[in-house]
């Protein structure tokens, strides 16, 4: 076990404790939590993001930087403000160039974790199509046959209930928002992903006779968006060596898998 990393915005009144899931010499893995963006916003700066904050506690001086003697931090790669999992970070330049070359060349193995609405026609398959962010909608990416960068994803059926299906995806490519516009692509958005017209998961849609007690209100079993990066597969970028990360799945998909195979089994 390593120990967490303690952050927080005084500006918005947020605090995390954020996982550490690997950690060597040169790289640190930690568990992003969902609704953090990783990098500054460019339309909106002043929201909290991991980056700024790491970057803040090792100028101040946390106890967490400076046991770990940290003097710099870079991300290899990135996850969705709405996406929890594994985050790979650098700690010094050359390893990040060296992540940077790995991960353009869809050599890293990142699996990520989706609960989506609909019963894809196959138990695996794949979509290659180009996105672009929307011409009309800020935030909202596309499928942009003219214009779009090239995305692959790879996706495979690992369970399957009643008008739901769990899915792990390997994207190939690192296009924002890629397995969430890629899935819409195919009629299977992610559950509570509303900007791709994913639906909230309630227990009262499972199961049957539902009550509610009075004065109470239901509150959805997912109510963030069902996507998890579990699993990173790489080289590592000096020793050479295998390395695998992997993320626990969050509590409420775990609950929500629970509700659906004793409520809408296929």
């Amino acid at each position: 076990m390593f120990p967490p990393i303690k952050l927080s915005s005084p500006a918005t009144r947020e605090f995390w404790e954020i996982g550490v899931l690997h950690e060597d010499e040169h790289l640190l893995a930690i568990d992003k939590p969902v609704r953090l963006l990783t990098s500054p916003d460019r339309y909106d700066p002043n929201r909290p993001n991991l980056m700024k904050l790491l970057h803040a506690g090792i100028s101040d001086g946390k106890p967490w930087a400076v046991a770990r003697g940290l003097t710099y931090l870079s991300n290899a790669h990135r996850l969705d403000f709405e996406t929890g999992g594994i985050l790979l970070l650098a700690k010094n330049k050359p390893v990040l160039v060296q992540l940077a070359s790995l991960f353009g060349s869809e050599k890293p193995l990142k699996h990520y974790v989706a609960l989506v609405q609909g019963t894809p026609a196959e138990k695996r398959f794949e979509v290659d199509v180009p996105i672009a962010p929307h011409p009309r909608h800020v935030g909202r990416m596309c499928v942009n046959r003219d214009n779009g960068k090239k995305s692959r994803t790879q996706f495979e059926v690992l369970e399957s209930f009643r008008g739901y299906t769990l899915l792990r995806c390997r994207p190939l490519t690192g296009r924002t928002h890629q397995i969430r516009l890629h899935l819409r692509h195919l009629h299977l958005p992610i559950v509570a992903d509303s900007l791709y017209l994913g639906r909230e998961l309630r227990l009262s849609t499972l199961k049957p006779g539902y009550r509610l007690k009075p004065g109470r209100i239901e509150r959805p079993l997912i109510s963030t968006v069902a996507l998890h990066a579990e699993k990173l597969e790489l080289a590592h970028p000096v020793g050479g060596h295998p390395v695998v990360i992997e993320s626990p799945w969050p509590k409420d998909l775990q609950v929500a898998l629970k509700f659906l195979r004793q409520y809408a089994p296929e």
